[in-house]
Order: C-alpha cells, then sequence, then structure tokens
C-alpha cells in the first residue's frame, strides 16, 4: 500500500498539469452550459416547478411509503442525499470558489440551487419512472436505468460511459483529502510534526515524510471509520444518515448565527459584494463569465444536480408515485447550495481572509471561525467531521451501484474494499491534483445524466401534469 501511494504521488506530481488542464476545459464552459444552460431549459419547460410546487415538496416528505420495490422511505432516501451533498465541499469548495471568484461565485451558487431544484425533481421522477433490476433481482434506480429503460436499448454504451465515470467521480477524493487538511491544521503545528518519534519511525518505514505520514495514519484511521458503516448496506447508511444530517446542519447554523449577530452591522456590505461583483463588468465580459463559472462548478460539486448521483438514491425509495418522489429530490439543492453554502459564504465573508495565494480551501474557513468564535476551529471540526463522514458514507453507496451494473451485484462488494482503501490515498495526495480529479470525473457523469433528463424531459412533463390533475 505505501509503495503504491509513493509511485501515485510521483504520477500525479508529473501529471497534475495535464489533470488540471483536461478538468478546466471539461469543466468550464461545457459544464457550465450542460448544467446550468440544462437546467434553465428544464426549469423554463416544467413552468418553474421548482418554486411553484415547493409546499407540495414538503408535504410530499410527510408521506408514508407505499410499495414493496426498493429499501428505504422517500425522507430517508433524501437525508443519505443530502449527507452526500452537505459535505466538504460547502465548507472547502465555497471557500475555494471565493478564494478564485471572489464574493459574487456566491450569487451563481445560488442560481445553480434554483435551476439544480428543478433538475433533481427530474431526477427523482425519472428514478422511480425508470427502475431497473440488478442480477440479484434488487429494485435498482440511476441514470443507467434511466438511459437503458427510458431511451432504449442502444443507449446502453452511454450508460456503461456514465458507470465508469460514476466508480472513479463518486470516491471521495475532496473529502477525504480535505479532513485529513483540517485535522492536520487544528491539531498539529510543524513543530511537533517535525519532532515526533512515532512519526518519525513511521517515516523511516514508508519513507514519507512526516507529515504524509501522519496523513497516512489518519487516513487508515478514516477509512476504518467508514468501513464499519459501508460494509452494513444501504439500510445503515440511511438510517445513520437521517440521524445526522438534522444534527449536523443544525449545529452548523447555530455557530454562523453566532457570527452573524456578532457583525450584524457588516452583513448588508457582505451581500452587497455578492450581488455587485457577480455583475462586475469592470474587468470585461471574460473576467464576469470566469466568476459565474467557477460559482456553478463549485456549486455542481456542491449539489450534485444533473450528475445523476441522487437517482441512484431515490431509486431505492419504497415509493410508486414517481412525481412524489421528485419532489422530495428537489429539496435538496436548497438545503446544500441554498442554505449551507450561503452560511459558510457568510461566515469567510465576515471574519476570514480570501485574498490568499494558490488554492486554498478548508484553511481558509478554519481561521475564519478561529478568530471569530472562541474554541471555534474547534467547533467547525465537529462540523467538518460529521459532513466528511457522512458524503463517503453515501458516495460508497453510488460507487457500488455503479459497480453492480457494470459487473454484477455478485462482485459489486469488491468496489466498496477499493473505495474504501482509496480513502488512505486521497488523504495524501496534493489539494490541486485531488481536485481536478474531482472535477474531471464528475463532470464526465454529468454529460450522459443530463442527455437523459433533456431526453426525457416531456415525460415527467406529462406525468406532473397527470398527477396534480389527479390531487385537484
Amino acid at each position: 500500500m505505501v509503495l503504491l501511494i509513493q509511485i501515485i504521488l510521483f504520477m500525479l506530481d508529473i501529471l497534475d498539469y495535464y489533470i488540471t488542464l483536461i478538468s478546466d476545459f471539461v469543466c468550464g464552459y461545457p459544464l457550465f452550459f450542460l448544467l446550468i444552460g440544462g437546467g434553465l431549459f428544464l426549469f423554463i419547460y416544467s413552468g418553474a416547478v421548482s418554486l411553484r410546487r415547493l409546499p407540495c415538496a414538503i408535504s410530499a416528505l410527510k408521506a408514508k411509503s407505499d410499495s414493496k420495490n426498493g429499501q428505504i422511505s422517500s425522507a430517508e432516501a433524501l437525508a443519505s442525499v443530502v449527507a452526500a451533498t452537505v459535505g466538504m465541499g460547502n465548507i472547502a469548495g465555497v471557500a475555494i470558489a471565493l478564494v478564485l471568484g471572489g464574493p459574487g461565485a456566491i450569487f451563481w451558487m445560488w442560481v445553480s440551487a434554483i435551476v439544480g431544484m428543478c433538475t433533481k425533481y427530474h431526477e427523482g421522477v425519472l428514478a422511480i419512472m425508470y427502475r431497473g433490476k440488478d442480477s440479484n433481482g434488487t429494485v435498482q434506480g440511476g441514470p443507467m436505468y434511466i438511459l437503458e429503460r427510458g431511451l432504449g436499448r442502444k443507449w446502453k454504451p452511454l450508460a456503461v460511459f456514465f458507470a465508469v465515470a460514476g466508480m472513479f467521480g463518486t470516491l471521495c477524493i475532496m473529502n477525504a483529502n480535505q479532513l485529513t487538511e483540517a485535522v492536520v491544521t487544528t491539531f498539529t503545528t510543524p513543530e511537533w510534526i517535525s519532532s515526533s518519534s512515532i512519526l518519525a519511525s513511521v517515516s523511516g518505514f514508508t519513507g514519507l515524510n512526516n507529515e504524509l505520514s501522519f496523513r497516512l495514519l489518519f487516513g487508515i484511521l478514516m477509512a476504518s471509520i467508514v468501513a464499519v458503516v459501508v460494509l452494513g448496506g444501504i439500510k445503515r447508511i440511511a438510517t445513520i444518515a437521517s440521524k445526522l444530517v438534522p444534527f449536523m446542519v443544525s449545529f452548523y447554523f447555530i455557530l454562523v448565527l453566532y457570527i452573524i449577530i456578532n457583525n450584524i452591522s457588516d452583513v448588508p456590505a457582505v451581500f452587497g459584494s455578492i450581488f455587485s461583483e457577480a455583475f462586475n463588468l469592470d474587468a470585461g465580459i471574460g473576467a464576469l463569465a470566469g466568476i459565474a463559472i467557477i460559482g456553478a462548478r463549485r456549486a455542481a460539486l456542491v449539489n450534485d444536480a444533473g450528475i445523476g448521483t441522487a437517482s441512484m438514491m431515490h431509486g431505492a425509495s419504497k415509493n410508486s408515485e414517481p412525481v412524489r418522489e421528485g419532489l422530495v429530490a428537489m429539496l435538496g439543492p436548497s438545503i446544500d447550495s441554498g442554505l449551507v453554502c450561503t452560511l459558510t459564504a457568510l461566515a469567510i465573508l465576515l471574519c476570514g481572509d480570501i485574498s490568499v495565494e494558490g488554492v486554498k480551501g478548508l484553511e481558509i474557513a478554519m481561521k475564519a471561525f478561529r478568530g471569530a468564535i472562541p474554541f471555534g476551529d474547534y467547533l467547525l471540526m465537529v462540523v467538518v467531521l460529521c459532513f466528511a463522514f457522512s458524503s463517503m458514507f453515501t458516495y460508497s453507496y453510488y460507487g457500488t451501484k455503479c459497480a453492480n451494473y457494470l459487473f454484477g451485484a455478485r462482485y459489486a462488494q469488491y468496489y466498496t474494499y477499493f473505495f474504501i482503501l482509496t480513502l488512505i490515498l486521497f488523504a495524501v495526495v496534493p489539494l490541486k491534483a485531488a481536485m481536478g480529479l474531482c472535477d474531471l470525473f464528475y463532470g464526465l457523469m454529468a454529460f450522459p445524466s443530463m442527455i437523459a433528463i433533456v431526453a426525457l424531459s416531456p415525460k415527467v412533463k406529462a406525468a406532473t401534469k397527470e398527477y396534480f390533475a389527479r390531487k385537484s
């Protein structure tokens, strides 16, 4: 394992430039127009369903399961999806967006949340409408089945393409990397790392320096914790997610509310900078487009709308009504890209410093909370741990479903072991390379997923019309 990490680190050091170059292309204008443009089309075509039907979505969340197909309830499916999306991207991803794009990037994250709700609605509807079965006869959902069953067998190659990209895109590259960074920043000092006899012993055995040895040890601990949960399957993941999500979002809200109250006079200026810099033409149209792309790109990693992951989880719901599942699904982006990302942005803009060089993520947020709240960095670490681990639990399920589709249920379990081992690797790799890989695979997942959603949007519209006509 150590030799493998050394080889991969060496390769990433060589390939870092090319990974970033390809990722920036795929996740630049193409991904922006695909997710935001496609989402706007769905928003208009559906008659702004994400805004008009929001009260119905809240009511749908309370509905009882009415189908023997599936493994979890609609509420548990939403909690599991939010557990995945309310992750490190909501803290580290927002910090990165602010550093790279300034306050204006947050406005475009809000835009992404609104159109993302509509995209998630379509994903939820299609997840139930075109469910399939795996080699064990268990009901499954996801873009693979939507493409193959909804558009026909000739689309199977695109379904396979999604599943391959999904196996790698759902590896917790950003979460493992940034959680490790948070632990290093909060609980260690350069002096302790350089003088630790334990780390020196590990370094002597592995050939890594002391800091990388610490990251390696934490990666092993992190992988062990995740293994306890994910090896229990979807029901254990959903049970833990349904309990963890309300706690972590509420606790984070309280922390940021404390910051807002203590800096209430600066809040109007912060919101003013978000709106003014979102449309700032002083640096030209190109700079404005760059800010919009940065915001949308980071939002894609936050709410997953159009990426295809949500339909895999909602496809496991014990729900026979596609539209009701879609209504539940569309609540996700309002929580992650809407509420939680706004909380992070306010905390950093009120008390942090985004005028730094290079790609900085969680470190920016940790410094902001440390300066704003007594023991703020330690309190934020509680949130970070919840966010990161909740994402890892759910993403393991997504990747396993992709492996299930490709290789059958019998061999899918081996992917879970692979997923757990990669957490150790991603605890050690550099942030820039990790972010590039994460963005790239997510972009590749989005293309087949959005093609299926847009192509089948007339089916969703017809089902929506029939559902609400029946309910009226």
